[in-house]
């Protein structure tokens, strides 16, 4: 599950979107992609977290302004990491904030 949470509009209201991300068969251990993603958040200037699963897919949440939320999914579902196999994903659950709860991206274990 990937949680975006993302800016809207004025008066710093916080949208969040619990786009629950799923990699299903997607090669995601071994290929660097929490290092790769953690990369591609901070660049694009989001906050949150990401983390692998025993199942061998992706878990994590994103917070930051809609646009920039929206580029970091669509790495996650296009791009990933250079030996990434990304076969599908998920994103659901969305809902507003007040604040955003993180303030960088990190790498669960």
């Amino acid at each position: 599950m990937l949680v975006c949470r993302h800016k809207l509009g004025e008066r710093n209201t916080t949208r969040i979107s619990k786009n629950g991300l799923q990699l299903p068969g997607a090669a995601s251990h071994g290929v660097c992609f929490r290092m790769y993603t953690e990369d591609e958040a901070r660049k694009i200037g989001v906050v949150g977290w990401v983390k692998n699963t025993s199942k061998g897919t992706v878990t994590g949440q994103v917070q930051g302004p809609e646009e920039k939320v929206n580029s970091m999914k669509s790495w996650l579902s296009k791009v990933g990491s250079p030996s990434s196999r990304i076969d599908r994903t998920n994103f659901s659950n969305e809902k507003s904030i007040s604040k955003l709860e993180y303030s960088n991206f990190s790498i669960r274990y």
